[in-house]
């Protein structure tokens, strides 16, 4: 049972990964065409995401406290790419930008339906570990991320200005760190909850 329980996550994990990684570089070609750090800073989540899916499939088949660990890993990535999100705001705030709504919205709905699907997979796993619930997160957080990226999008067509595409991008550094923090957070829950049990 727990054999089979591990080749569903293992599957599962694989299967995000890799729509992960396409969507990273989808975000960064169409962040570059279009001039968005929205777009960029999504690019950089998936990105960021896939590493910390790879990190989870190694530790899958490894005891509790390398799972443990591959969560704090996974926490404290999210919080290093949020710090890497606004230091893009800030220099396209100074240098100015010019992003295209149009390709924004387009990129953001195709990434949402991909994002759903994940969120669909990883919701028919069944007592999910630490790092399956830190996948869970990802994807409601990407999901969530790229509904902003749509309303920027439009703002952004209609108002002619960038202030709206750096503002998602804020946004979504703030989402990713709080994400990291609640993972982290998980993962300290779960290194309690061992040591009660091995007293």
């Amino acid at each position: 049972m727990v054999a089979r329980q591990d080749s569903m996550e293992r599957r599962t994990l694989w299967i995000v990964l890799a729509l992960n990684i396409g969507l990273a570089v989808a975000f960064f070609a169409t962040g570059a065409f279009g001039d968005s750090s929205a777009l960029i800073a999504n690019g950089l989540d998936n990105l960021s995401d896939s590493f910390v899916y790879a990190i989870s499939l190694f530790a899958l088949s490894r005891s509790a406290k390398w799972k443990r660990g591959a969560a704090n890993v996974s926490g404290g990535l999210l919080i290093l790419f949020a710090a890497g999100i606004l230091y893009d705001a800030w220099r396209r705030y100074i240098g100015g930008s010019d992003p295209l709504g149009t390709i924004m919205i387009a990129m953001a709905l195709i990434a949402a339906a991909i994002n759903a699907v994940c969120v669909w997979l990883l919701a028919k796993l069944k007592n999910p570990n630490v790092n399956i619930r830190a996948a869970n997160t990802f994807s409601y957080n990407d999901f969530a991320a790229n509904l902003g990226i749509v309303v920027a999008g439009g703002l952004v067509a209609w108002l002619g200005t960038n202030w709206p595409d750096l503002v998602v991008g804020v946004i979504v550094a703030g989402i990713a760190a709080w994400g990291g923090i609640d993972i982290l957070r998980d993962a300290h829950g779960e290194h309690h909850k061992a040591v009660h049990t091995d007293k």
